[in-house]
Order: structure tokens, then C-alpha cells, then sequence
């Protein structure tokens, strides 16, 4: 039935949280307005998405700066 089906699927969504919560930090960025636009569409030009093209830049940004000496 629909309930069920919607049972089955809130505990779904419960485990996801849990997991999610337990495998993954949060980190909420802030940008101008409109430079979300521009962040997304060229993670979407490059065939990222927008969370996997911000852990690339932050990443390569950091070993760059570790590179030069500049990082932790």
C-alpha cells in the first residue's frame, strides 16, 4: 500500500542521514550572488558535480600551496 511504501522509504532516507552523518563534514560556503550559477555550470561543463568540483579546487589548492610552502 502507499503508507508502507512510504514507511519503507522514510527509514531509507533515515539510514542515508546516519550514514552520512557519520562518513561526511558539512562545510556551508557563502559566495556573491550569481557565482553559484557560474561555479555549477562549469562544474557541469568539466562532468562534475557541483560538491565533487569544490572538493577538486580545494584540494588542488591545497596541495599547490603545500607545494610552495604556504600550507599546513
Amino acid at each position: 500500500t502507499e503508507h508502507r511504501r512510504k514507511e519503507k522509504q522514510c527509514s531509507a532516507n533515515k539510514g542515508k542521514q546516519k550514514y552520512n552523518a557519520k562518513a561526511y563534514d558539512r562545510i556551508n560556503v557563502a559566495v556573491p550572488k550569481g557565482h553559484k550559477e557560474k561555479i555549477q555550470s562549469h562544474a557541469e561543463t568539466v562532468g562534475e558535480s557541483l560538491n565533487a568540483f569544490m572538493n577538486r579546487a580545494a584540494n588542488e589548492t591545497m596541495d599547490r600551496d603545500n607545494k610552495k610552502g604556504t600550507g599546513n
